[in-house]
């Protein structure tokens, strides 16, 4: 395999009439010129210009993202000399690297670009050493000295995905929320731009893959009362990033002390309704599901969210959201419809039902269950005048169309018993396409 760069040059005359100057023996002819790669400037494994060459512990040198590649893939041998790797650390080759940075310097006039100077990746003992520390201050209390080892693991993070990956790997998780807890239960108006830097990495720390016990440790800790009380604190902030992170780390804390935690229901609701965000929307509606679906106070979360006006909140979301959002709002909806005071106030809201119908087989087939799910709650034998209102924006349709291209055996049943009530009435009411277009629907608040 031959790497080349070709490039053709077309010598003409200036504007004023002189000759611009050409290579010697250049003509006013077009010359093809072809500049070939030396061979030890490429990577064994890929065969191209090698950007951030290191040598491995049998002397040969490869382009760093090519063997870490190899050797992630779970290969323990060198490509070239077929040997077992002693030891899988690589040395940076300054060398080679500045020679390729000249030889480019050199062809740069036949398209050839220079390659930067690549930044030496953070290594685990780095993350491992910088992460005791964190440990070792928040148990002082040393608030500046952790503020500046945070600092660093973001300038780390900023620099490239492997940095994050080697961050993530090697215990950041649990130092940051053990810090994040303490420094909560300190005073959070004292730490207010420490927790606020915590938080924006647990953001991307948190659902990046990483061994069991860290994630257990760090949600365990993120849990703590100051800790999530720090959160809802972030959440009734001004600051758009503050109170987007706090939503987005929100996500991985388990449901039950999610439920407990005083101004919670509140602050995801206020989220809801002065959205920062597509992503802080949807963390703050997954939360709220969570908490209406499986939670050992839902009861009294629904009867809050109801006084809150969720329902018309969701409603809105559902005119215009995407999948996630539609999803997780038919979710927390259906979930309301299961009591009494939550069902009452979804029927009295004339958006429920086309918003809902509109949905079925629109966004997914999670989706559409919670749809039938909600329409079989709301239709009702003694209720004549909502079932007619769900002929009428096309529901027999959907839930028919639903039941033909096949659904769960649980949305089958609750489809099968609404065809069943609307067919009653489907000749007494028209019926209309249920495909309106909602979105101008003006937002009542």
């Amino acid at each position: 395999m031959v790497l080349s760069w070709s490039r053709r040059r077309v010598f003409r005359r200036a504007r004023k009439g002189k000759d611009v100057p050409g290579p010697a023996g250049a003509s006013d002819l077009d010359v093809d010129v072809e500049v070939v790669v030396p061979t030890h400037f490429r990577c064994p494994i890929t065969l191209d210009l090698m950007k951030d060459p290191v040598t491995l512990s049998t002397g040969i040198t490869y382009d760093r993202d090519s063997i870490e590649k190899w050797v992630e893939s779970g290969n323990q041998t060198c490509p070239v000399t077929n040997q077992s790797l002693i030891s899988f650390d690589v040395i940076p080759n300054h060398a080679i690297r500045r020679m390729i940075q000249e030889w480019c310097v050199e062809h740069r006039s036949y398209g050839v670009e220079r390659i930067p100077t690549p930044r030496i990746p953070v290594t685990q003992y780095e993350v491992s050493d910088i992460c005791g520390k964190i440990m070792s201050a928040t148990q002082r209390g040393d608030d500046n000295k952790c503020q500046q080892l945070v600092a660093k693991i973001k300038i780390w993070g900023r620099e490239s995905e492997r940095n994050k990956k080697c961050i993530v790997e090697n215990g950041a998780a649990v130092a940051l929320a053990n810090a994040f807890s303490s420094f909560s239960s300190a005073s959070i108006e004292k730490n207010v731009g420490l927790l606020d830097e915590i938080l924006g990495l647990l953001t991307w720390i948190l659902p990046k893959r990483q061994d069991g016990y860290s994630q257990i440790q760090a949600q365990s800790l993120l849990s703590s009362e100051a800790s999530l009380s720090c959160m809802v604190w972030f959440l009734n902030s001004k600051d758009l990033s503050s109170r987007q992170n706090a939503a987005l780390v929100l996500k991985q804390v388990p449901v039950e002390p999610l439920a407990k935690t005083e101004g919670m229901i509140e602050a995801l609701v206020k989220m809801i309704k002065e959205p920062v965000g597509p992503s802080a929307t949807k963390a703050c509606l997954k939360a709220i599901f969570q908490m209406v679906s499986s939670s050992n106070e839902k009861e009294r979360i629904i009867k809050r969210c109801v006084e809150l006006s969720l329902v018309m909140l969701l409603l809105e979301a559902l005119v215009d959201g995407d999948r996630g959002t539609s999803e997780k709002a038919l979710g927390t909806l259906d979930c309301i419809c299961d009591y009494g005071e939550g069902k009452e106030v979804a029927k009295a809201n004339m958006l429920t039902l086309p918003i809902v119908v509109k949905k079925i087989l629109r966004v997914s087939g999670l989706a559409s269950d919670f749809g039938v799910s909600i329409l079989w709650k709301l239709c009702d034998k003694m209720e004549e005048t909502v079932v007619k209102e769900a002929l009428q924006v096309g529901a027999f349709q959907k839930v028919l169309v639903l039941l033909q291209v096949g659904c769960g055996e649980n949305t089958k049943g609750k489809a099968t018993d609404l065809l069943k009530l609307l067919n009653a009435y489907k000749n007494t009411v028209e019926c209309v396409d249920s495909s309106l277009d909602l979105k101008y629907l003006k937002k009542p608040f």
